[in-house]
């Protein structure tokens, strides 16, 4: 086997390895036996909350040991083909299984990643708010930008994207808008994305062609499961109604239907402008809680809690990301370092690379690389 091949085996031998740690190898299965156990029971339906929660728990841990076996198996499976290829004196077997090792390494790195989602609400829909700070039309539009951004990374990975409020610029782009986003660790992996991003180009709103520094924050909190019961008293919210803004035209919202429910201790405000005044409280009060919850599980993590308490003011000295389009082409995040050049790419939602290294940095307080030269 060649110097290079045996590095990328290494490498998917250590990645094994943490997967190994991070399941919990010696229980990982009498944990399964059990949960599929728990699943026989005819009573088991009588509580649905429950009965979703243990199924999801169920599929998530069978899914990472099928992932782990497979990788494990497909791995010694080539290992053993390079072995008959230089046995045999066959360059071309050993050429074919060398491709197939360097894509397991990609393969390996996924599921290394995918084995940090194991956060209390990571496996949990999630909430997005987006609202656009110091910059004026700018950084509406920047905002905007974002919210496409984000809106096509979900659709990429196969979830569901739903608008729940959003709030126009005067000239161009949205003022905020909050979405819901379904789907497998919806939660888990946009949480690396709270914090504020910072934009610089050439306006395309100044007929001078200066350049421009725009900023927008970012905050993702979880939907709450339906078995996890947070009370929010009735004393403690002031309900407001309001006409929701729009385009115009014959759909415009003639109706006071839209709802803003003020969380009065903590000052959180959360809003809801579908066409119905009944949806929107039940939507409205949904998010409140979310976001209560998720305060909740900032004072339990201290990583998420320094994240969090870092964003700050939309402006200057916070941001987590930057996003550079002129006078070069760079997107750099501030927490971990990974950039590239490929800014459209990113704008179009390839996001999988920032999210990842923030993952293993709050997780674990290293980077992927940084834990497999620990390792």
């Amino acid at each position: 086997m060649r110097a290079e091949t045996e590095r990328v085996v290494e490498d998917i031998e250590k990645s094994l390895g943490l997967l190994r740690q991070r399941l919990g190898w010696e229980t990982a299965e009498h944990r399964l036996e059990e949960l599929n156990a728990m699943t026989e029971d005819p009573e088991l339906w009588n509580d649905p909350a429950r009965a979703q929660k243990l199924m999801r728990d169920r599929q998530t841990l069978s899914d990472a040991l099928d992932g782990y076996n497979s990788l494990a198996q497909d791995l010694a499976d080539q290992k053993e083909l390079i072995e008959l290829g230089e046995a045999e004196g066959d360059d071309d077997v050993i050429a074919d299984a060398e491709a197939a090792i360097r894509g397991l390494r990609e393969t390996a790195a996924a599921r290394e990643t995918e084995a940090l989602l194991d956060g209390e609400a990571d496996g949990n829909d999630t909430f997005l708010e987006i609202n656009a700070g110091a910059g004026g039309t700018e950084s509406c539009d920047w905002a905007s930008m974002l919210a496409r951004m984000y809106v096509r990374w979900a659709e990429q990975h196969g979830m569901k994207v739903e608008l729940m409020s959003e709030s126009a610029g005067e000239e161009a782009g949205i003022r905020s808008a909050s979405y819901r986003v379904s789907g497998h660790n919806a939660y888990g992996w946009l949480k690396t994305e709270s914090g504020v991003h910072r934009l610089v180009r050439i306006s395309p709103f100044d007929s001078a062609a200066r350049r421009q520094t725009s900023f927008a924050s970012v905050w993702v909190y979880p939907v709450v499961d339906d078995n996890i019961d947070i009370e929010v008293a009735s004393n403690d919210i002031r309900i407001d109604t309001y006409r929701s803004s729009g385009a115009g035209g014959q759909h415009v919202n003639t109706t006071d239907s839209a709802v803003r429910i003020t969380h009065i201790p903590t000052g959180i405000v959360v809003t809801s402008s579908e066409k119905s005044q009944h949806q929107n409280r039940a939507n409205a009060m949904a998010a409140l809680k979310s976001r209560l919850y998720e305060m909740e599980l900032r004072r339990r993590n201290e990583a998420i809690t320094a994240q969090h308490e870092a964003k700050g003011d939309a402006g200057w000295g916070n941001q987590i990301r930057s996003y550079v389009l002129q006078p070069y082409q760079m997107v750099k995040d501030l927490r971990t370092n990974v950039e590239t050049s490929d800014t459209q790419g990113v704008l179009d939602g390839d996001l999988d690379a920032f999210m990842a290294a923030s993952l293993a940095l709050q997780v674990t307080g290293k980077s992927r690389a940084e834990a497999q030269a620990a390792d």
